[in-house]
């Protein structure tokens, strides 16, 4: 069932997932970001959705039936996330509001709401592993919150239906994203195996030794798809991730193996992707240069502070999926396949040698 879509955040890694689904699936789509990238089959859409006016104007002749909200804006503070990233969310439907098409709105947020905002990132009382959809909302400010309460009003006031997907860490393309742990560990490799550094796990023994899951963007779009149109998943949050679970201390290896390198021992101590690439940038750039890739901002491929983030964390992390096999969503994706199909897309792109 094709209709009319508007993907928010389609230059990112997941709406650009999604709104090629879409397209593929024959949808019309409507891409929203501030800076489209002119992919096929999407309509570009230009705002900056902190910009109330300017959305209202760019959304003026768009009718969507259904919303995808995949974008949002890293602040300073959690208080700043929740201002500008509820706002934004607000922004988006007010300008749709006029219309009066939408039957129903996606939002995607992800497991901070089980594991807390970065400034209590896995601290304090947490729930038990694996996070289920039932348990509730931290006690905690949180911006991911404010996103849902923005959705739930519009649309008791509106008349759609919602879904709330949460993702665990995304694997997916995009350059200039701000959460982009396949790119970072790609170019991380690379570097090692430029400079002749070990390729050495940066995060903690928790992680190298516990159970974990990821999710890649590709299966994210087909649940965004599947619980825009089946009823009974309809008004209901999800989790989604691949469908299987890993321990760190394997796919290092796996991981390591693609790029042709041996994985340095693990010792236990914790060493930042944002301290040991710190001063890489000149590097990348004349690897760049020599090899004619597409892109010579390390800054552009790389977001280290945010695998650091996932990699350090001191818990288990693990997504029940429960809820959606039993409303028949049943798509598996391989983690270490969803990696190695991304390292192969950014070398045929010349994003990596």
């Amino acid at each position: 069932m094709a209709g009319t879509a508007l993907v928010a955040g389609a230059s990112g890694i997941v709406g650009g997932a999604t709104a090629a689904l879409l397209a593929a699936e024959g949808w019309t789509v409507h891409g929203l970001a501030r800076r489209p990238t002119g992919q096929e089959g999407v309509l570009p859409v230009v705002a900056d959705l902190q910009d109330a006016a300017g959305v209202a104007a760019a959304l003026a002749r768009i009718r969507p039936e259904v919303v995808f909200v995949t974008t949002w804006l890293r602040q300073e503070s959690e208080a700043e996330n929740i201002r500008v990233n509820a706002a934004m969310v607000r922004n988006l439907l007010d300008g749709l509001r006029p219309a009066g098409s939408l039957r129903h709105v996606a939002l995607v947020t992800g497991l901070k709401h089980y594991l807390g905002p970065f400034e209590a990132y896995g601290k304090g009382a947490l729930p038990q592993t694996p996070f289920r959809e039932e348990q509730g909302r931290l006690d905690v400010e949180n911006f991911y919150y404010a996103q849902e309460d923005e959705v739930f009003a519009a649309a008791t006031r509106d008349g759609f239906g919602w879904s709330v997907l949460r993702p665990h860490t995304v694997i997916g393309k995009a350059v200039g994203n701000a959460m982009n742990m396949g790119s970072t560990l790609a170019v991380y490799a690379t570097l090692c195996r430029e400079m002749g550094r070990p390729f050495r796990f940066p995060g903690s023994a928790a992680q190298w030794n516990g159970l974990t899951d990821m999710t890649d963007a590709r299966l994210l779009a087909r649940h965004l798809l599947w619980a825009a149109t089946t009823p009974a998943a309809h008004d209901e949050a999800f989790n989604v991730v691949n469908g299987d679970i890993f321990r760190w201390s394997w796919m290092w290896g796996r991981i390591a193996g693609w790029f042709g390198l041996e994985p340095a021992p693990f010792d236990g101590t914790v060493r930042p992707l944002e301290e040991q690439m710190a001063e890489d940038a000149p590097v990348w750039r004349r690897i760049a240069e020599r090899e004619g890739l597409a892109e010579a901002e390390l800054g552009r491929l790389a977001s280290p502070w945010h695998t650091d983030a996932d990699l350090g964390r001191p818990i288990e992390v693990v997504t029940d999926m429960g809820k959606s096999r039993r409303l028949g969503f049943t798509a598996y994706q391989a983690t270490d396949e969803a990696f190695f199909d991304l390292f192969g897309r950014l070398r045929a792109d010349r994003l990596i040698p």
